[in-house]
Parts: structure tokens; sequence; C-alpha cells
């Protein structure tokens, strides 16, 4: 395996994002039919860098993914592509590639960087990663509406991404205004 892989030089490493998250809020199985739900697991990726993968921490998890992943097949009656491996090592990507949506919006990067001293602040913040999201075309306004006051964003900064939020082809229209 190769060490501290980089975008220009992967090796015989694959592109992924590492999820941590709490399972007394949200489970193994949930967070697997959010994986499930976001992809088509029946086309074949034309190289190992964009593969589709579950990496398993403990045979439980590896069950469930096998089991899931045996579900998708009989649904979609069709073969599945993604792979089942054991997790060994997480590299974090360069700089650029970390919270793109974001980095392209100034006005909402300078929020997070009065916010977090260090760009690895930014990058291992749970409010970025759903701004980044956002940013990018994913959520629903009804969730965006619930959660944004506690980005803790200024509400200049808020208002701005619930009006990129709005542009067609965005998000769900949102409905109701921020009070």
């Amino acid at each position: 395996m190769k060490k501290n892989p980089t975008y220009h030089s992967l090796g015989d490493h694959s592109e992924t994002v590492q999820i941590e998250f709490d399972p007394s809020r949200i489970s193994f199985k949930e967070v697997l039919d959010i994986f499930w739900e976001s992809h088509d697991p029946a086309v074949r990726s034309w190289s190992r860098q964009y593969m589709s993968a579950i990496f398993f921490h403990d045979e439980d998890q590896k069950r469930l993914a096998v089991e899931m992943m045996e579900r998708e097949a009989s649904v979609l009656k069709q073969n599945i592509f993604t792979e089942i491996l054991p997790f060994t090592e997480f590299y974090v990507g360069e700089d650029y590639h970390q919270k793109f949506a974001l980095q392209r919006s100034p006005d909402l990067m300078r929020e997070f960087r009065i916010m977090y001293p260090s760009f690895e602040r930014i990058v291992a913040s749970t409010a970025a990663a759903r701004v980044n999201g956002y940013l990018a075309g994913y959520g629903t306004s009804k969730v965006l509406m619930t959660e944004i006051d506690s980005y803790g964003l200024s509400s200049s900064a808020a208002d701005l991404l619930l009006s990129i939020a709005k542009r067609p082809g965005r998000l769900q229209c949102i409905a109701s205004t921020r009070s």
C-alpha cells in the first residue's frame, strides 16, 4: 500500500469519505441506508480511484454491510459492484479538495475562518460540512431551516446561504423565511 497518497499519485488507493457518527443518534444501518440510496451500486466504476466501497471496522459492520448489499442485489436484480473491505487507514485529501463548495463562496468561507483558527478545524467542523453540502445542492430546505441557526453564522452569512439555496435547481423551495 502506498503511504500518504495524493490526488495525482493515488497508487492503489480510492477517493472516499470517512463518516464519523454517533451511534446513539444514528445507527450504522441508517448510515448504510443513506449510502445505498445515494448512488447506483449496479454501475461498475471505470477505475479504482472512484470505486464504490464500504470499509468496515468490525465483524458486525461487515455482516450488516454484506446483508444490505445482498438485499440491494435482490431488489435491483442486478450485480452489485460495491466492495466491502476492512478499514485499514484513512488519508485526508489535500486542502483544495476539502469543503470544495464552501471554498468557492468567499463570504461564507470568511465566516468559518473567523470561527475556526485553522483550516484543519474548518475541515473537521460539522457546521462547515453541512454548509458545504447545502452549497453543493444537497439536503432539504426543511432541514436547512431547522438547523441553520446552529451553524454559528452571522445573520448576513445565514441570509446568503439561504439565498444560494433558494436558487433554481438547488434545494427544494424554501417556503418560510428566516426569523
